[in-house]
């Protein structure tokens, strides 16, 4: 690949899991990779690693600005490809749940998003081509117990990017979506804070039920079932980044084919019993 032909691509949430693999796999495949993340230390590290990494913090539209800035600078004004990755959870029952929690969680696992894309749109429908990867989750298909803060902005992200990937025809600009399951990453140990913050789950009404959800937060340590590592994502990404004609949708592990596949056959009131049947 000539330094003419060599793709470009911005990655946010690149401090670790899903991100930081999907950066370093793509540049073994030969693209120019700009490897964000939300905090200066990460970036220093990833610098030291090699990687260009603009500081973009989700929450912050200062960062979302000037992180893409900076990527345009290097490039002469022009972008192939964006990644849309990094998210966080608040676990807690829905009723838990605080007006400010759920308006901080959409502030970056949506609005973050939707806010790089509209600032790209304009770069890619210039140059006539590009390709805008959203991470949703196998619960943006179906909903889980515990996680509805989390469920909420990723069905947001669901129906934003079909909508988007509409309206996009003809503009040689693809919206991709692609649904993980249970991969490999620090998504529950980051959670803690958030859940510490803003979930007083001693005086719910439902604070007898949370004894499993406090496991699973402060003492489970090994992987889910069917838990695949964040290579499996990257795979994915490689497809809908380098196909000729990319899916709308990838899934990614097995519990995401099947959710998939029950969301689509099932009866809500049976995919409900299914759901929680874990």
């Amino acid at each position: 690949m000539t330094g003419e032909d060599v793709r470009s691509v911005l990655i946010t949430g690149c401090s670790s899991g899903i991100g930081y693999d999907a950066a370093h796999g793509l540049r073994a495949r030969g693209w120019r990779v700009f490897a964000s993340c939300r905090q200066a230390k990460d970036c220093d590290r990833l610098r030291a690693d090699g990687f260009a990494s603009p500081l973009i913090d989700y929450a912050d539209t200062a960062t979302v600005e000037s992180g893409l800035a900076e990527v345009l600078a290097a490039t002469g004004g022009t972008l192939d490809a964006v990644f849309n990755n990094g998210a966080f959870a608040i676990p807690a029952a829905v009723e838990d749940v605080p007006r400010d929690a759920l308006r901080a969680i959409f502030e970056v696992n949506l609005f973050g998003y939707h806010d790089l894309t509209r600032r790209v749109i304009p770069v890619m429908r210039k140059q006539g081509h590009g390709r805008i990867v959203n991470c949703s989750s196998i619960l943006g298909l179906v909903g889980a117990k515990w996680r509805g803060a989390y469920v909420s902005t990723k069905f947001a992200m669901e129906g934003l990017s079909d909508v988007l990937r509409i309206e996009m025809r003809g503009t040689g600009i693809e919206i991709i979506l692609i649904e993980p399951g249970p991969i490999t990453s620090r998504i529950r140990a980051n959670a803690i804070p958030h859940f510490e913050r803003w979930i007083d789950w001693q005086v719910s009404a439902r604070a007898g039920q949370y004894a499993s959800l406090l496991h699973r937060l402060y003492e489970a340590k090994g992987p889910d079932r069917f838990e695949l590592p964040a290579s499996a994502v990257t795979a994915v990404l490689v497809k809908a980044l380098e196909s000729k004609r990319p899916k709308a949708r990838y899934f990614v592990t097995t519990p995401t084919w099947v959710m998939g596949f029950a969301r689509r056959v099932l009866p809500t009131r049976a995919l409900d019993w299914v759901i929680s049947k874990g």
